[in-house]
């Protein structure tokens, strides 16, 4: 029978003070609402997403899942209902995208648990309560749930709560879903009185617990934090696990799509943004920012250089401190090792490029290429305005302004010729009235 995940991402996320949903809140370089259906896609067959009104963002991300739009926030019974149509046969979860930590595995157990009984409800207990539901549990299970809004002090005290996630026969849940009333202080529907229908009709309810950091609730800029906290922690854990040499791991933030061979080398205070793919046993040295670039085996980056999305460094190449590459390549076995911007062009391998070098690839209207040749050598502080092409073996001397094709083997001189004026140093002194 197939399981169908029916995910809540209707939220406003009012506490976040933003103009996005709150499901599209990022965490690791991508929203919360795609981390969520990246586990749910490796559990379910079928995948279904609530979001609110005029939430276009959101159905971007859901694609190419069907999505449903909740037109009014009455509460997740409702959400859940807007869904309807979706349920179809087999058993069905309702996710909520604000918790999008929920590994594959737990969701496994959940469903698992779900085959003993009528209804089965992720469970947690956090070091701070706090206002979360709480489950109350008789003899292994759960006879009902308790919002901290409608709970005594006796119900408050209770330490394991409601994790959210919780799943059933598809056509039995609906049919709860659709008895579900707003009798409560906030006067919403709410999906946990599912527990209460299922047991009046005789239905066993379990809890599957999981660790708070899988289930723990993202409705604040703090703990969209303390998430992204959770998600760097297990990236790092994953990437030593790999053999990734890690020399100060608390200081390294990756993306949730970073790839880092084993034997790789990464400093501290390193930043990988999306689309960083990384081989071994290649170096990144400290303060360095990396985005959608490739980095080959036996290259060195850093420290305190950026490579921006398309770059691609060769194996063995090496990108020095306060160089920038952006849309560029730099062959096997280059160099630029100091203070250069290399944007939109080609280096080949076995080129040198000297400190202050910088291409001229824009022109106020169109990004220009530089197609730089093998085993060259650019002289430092040149300027080379795109477009323009220097060939194999070619120099460039120190301080040239290059506007034109250099041939391979050729000696290029781009600058002023120097004139030296005997005595004029100590006259210009003199009519300053200053002496030597």
């Amino acid at each position: 029978m197939p399981r169908t995940a029916i995910i809540l991402a209707a939220g406003l996320g009012t506490r976040m003070k933003s103009a996005l949903p709150k499901a599209a809140h990022r965490l690791a370089g991508r929203a919360m609402l795609q981390h969520l259906i990246d586990s749910a896609l490796q559990v379910f067959d079928r995948i279904v997403v609530v979001v609110g009104p005029d939430m276009t963002v959101l159905e971007a991300m859901a694609a190419p899942h069907p999505v449903v739009v909740q037109h009014e926030r009455l509460g997740t019974a409702h959400a859940a209902l807007a869904a309807a149509s979706h349920f179809g046969e087999g058993e069905a979860a309702i996710l909520f995208a604000d918790n999008p930590l929920i590994q594959p595995e737990t969701l496994r157990r959940l469903m698992a648990a779900r085959e003993g009984a009528g209804l089965a409800l992720m469970a947690f207990r956090p070091a701070d309560p706090a206002r979360y539901g709480r489950l109350v549990v008789e003899g292994g299970h759960v006879v009902r749930i308790v919002e901290w809004a409608d709970a005594s002090e006796a119900e408050r005290a209770i330490p394991v709560c409601n994790g959210g996630a919780l799943c059933g026969e598809a056509p039995r849940l609906l049919a709860w879903l659709r008895e579900i009333r707003a009798e409560n202080a906030k006067g919403e529907f709410y999906l946990t009185d599912l527990v209460g229908l299922a047991v009046r009709d005789g239905a066993e309810v379990v809890p599957v617990e999981a660790p708070e950091d899988e289930l723990r609730g993202i409705n604040s800029r703090a703990e969209l934090a303390a998430a992204e906290a959770v998600v760097q922690g297990r990236l790092r854990m994953a990437a030593m696990e790999r053999g990734v040499g890690l020399i100060a791991p608390e200081t390294v933030f990756f993306s949730w799509d970073t790839e880092i061979a084993a034997d790789a080398q990464v400093g501290p205070f390193v930043v990988f943004g999306p689309g960083v793919r990384v081989a071994g046993p290649a170096e990144i040295r400290a303060f360095s920012h990396l985005e959608g670039c490739v980095v080959e085996a036996g290259a060195v980056i850093g420290p305190y250089a950026r490579l921006r999305p398309g770059t691609v460094v060769g194996a063995g190449a090496h990108v020095g401190n306060f160089v920038e590459l952006k849309a560029a390549s730099l062959g096997a076995g280059a160099k630029a090792n100091h203070l250069a911007y290399i944007g939109d062009a080609s280096v080949g391998l076995g080129t040198n490029i000297g400190a202050g070098t910088i291409t001229c690839n824009y022109d106020g209207f169109t990004k220009h290429r530089t197609t730089i040749g093998e085993c060259v050598f650019v002289g430092s502080d040149s300027v080379l305005v795109a477009p323009v092409a220097i060939g194999d073996g070619a120099f460039v001397a120190a301080g040239s302004v290059i506007t034109e094709d250099v041939p391979a083997d050729a000696m290029a001189f781009g600058r002023a010729r120097q004139a030296s004026k005997p005595g004029m140093g100590a006259a210009f002194r003199e009519r300053r009235g200053k002496k030597g």
